[in-house]
């Protein structure tokens, strides 16, 4: 009797450390599938650019290339940018890598939905090729600091041909 009375409890005991299992396993599982399933929103809010939860930043072209441009040519240019979030978006600091490199940082807070611009000049006396960053310091949501990228070249000026000089 106490033999069956054993093998009962460990019956019972089995097949409820079993399901207990069971459950782990299947709570680890569904965990698995909802970060799954998270990510891509936390992706297409970034690459499409949803609306996110505060201050966003999203950029129309995050470089801007000069091409190739004459000796003290027009340096200036324009970041253009987009507040994709729910709150006001505050640029507190733009930052070019070098002198040669000047941004101008936005005054006003920009409105959910609406555009702003970040300007940049690069000094344009400068020959040869060039690639410089503007950093943007902002209360953007998952983004407090971003970069931006400028390049291009500078031509040299042309030399005018030597005139041959005569005797007379």
């Amino acid at each position: 009797m106490k033999k069956i009375f054993l093998l009962a409890m460990l019956t019972i005991f089995g097949i409820a450390n079993s399901n207990a299992q069971q459950v782990k396993k299947t709570k680890k599982t569904l965990a698995k599938k909802t970060a799954i399933a998270e990510t891509p929103k936390v992706i297409a809010s970034k690459v499409i650019g949803a609306k996110v939860e505060g201050a966003g930043m999203l950029f129309e072209n995050e470089t801007i290339d000069y091409g190739t441009i004459a000796h003290n040519a027009d340096g200036n240019r324009e970041f253009v940018f987009t507040n994709n979030g729910s709150k006001p978006l505050i640029i507190t600091n733009t930052q070019g890598s070098c002198g040669c490199t000047v941004p101008t940082t936005p005054k006003e807070p920009i409105a959910p939905g609406a555009k702003g611009k970040i300007g940049v000049k690069y000094a344009t006396d400068r020959v040869g090729a060039f690639t410089k960053t503007v950093t943007v310091t902002s209360n953007a949501e998952g983004q407090a600091t971003k970069t931006l990228t400028i390049k291009g070249t500078v031509l040299a000026d042309e030399v005018p041909a030597a005139t041959p000089t005569t005797k007379s």
